[in-house]
């Protein structure tokens, strides 16, 4: 059984994602900019995550978009870190780098500043699978820093999870959240 259970049994986002990893003997790496390690500590306060979770990268510096997850240095260049297609590289550069089955990621503007040219709340997550397919999910989150950044860890779990019961949602779903 996984811990991280809510009030009435239900798994959190980081437990289903763990125990669905579980069920199918896959593992994950995880590559945080905005979130800057969340995601890695939501995953690693569940009891046994050490089964499925490799490890992370918080590339919050853009150059280590480029020199540690291989993300494209003209993509970079031409559109900033804040990009679908950055979220995407730097989930296929994780998952490559820490030798997982699955590689998840988040970028994005927390604030209080924009960045790039994208506004307080612009953020992208992505997964990449075994198989080199990825997906990504644009959100447009309100709220302050602190609600920003806990939106996108439960979207990428959620992302995630979705990808993992093989019911993944269209390619940049645009959500709002936050408060």
């Amino acid at each position: 059984m996984w811990g991280g259970e809510r009030t009435g049994g239900e798994p959190t986002g980081a437990a289903r994602v763990l125990a669905l990893l579980d069920e199918r003997g896959g593992t994950l790496a995880v590559a945080e900019s905005l979130t800057g390690g969340l995601v890695a500590a939501e995953l690693t306060s569940v009891p046994g995550a050490s089964r499925t979770f490799r490890g992370s990268v918080t590339a919050y510096a853009t150059d280590l978009k480029r020199d540690v997850l291989g993300v494209d240095a003209t993509l970079l260049d031409e559109r900033g870190a804040v990009d679908p297609e950055v979220a995407l590289q730097m989930a296929a550069g994780v998952r490559g780098a820490l030798r997982a089955d699955w590689g998840a990621a988040t970028t994005g503007v927390a604030g209080p500043d924009p960045q790039d040219g994208q506004p307080v709340g612009t953020v992208y997550v992505a997964v990449m699978g075994p198989e080199g397919n990825g997906k990504v999910a644009a959100l447009r989150l309100n709220g302050g820093r602190t609600e920003i950044r806990k939106e996108s860890v439960r979207s990428v779990l959620a992302l995630l999870a979705d990808e993992l019961m093989g019911n993944g949602r269209a390619q940049d779903t645009e959500q709002n959240g936050g408060n």
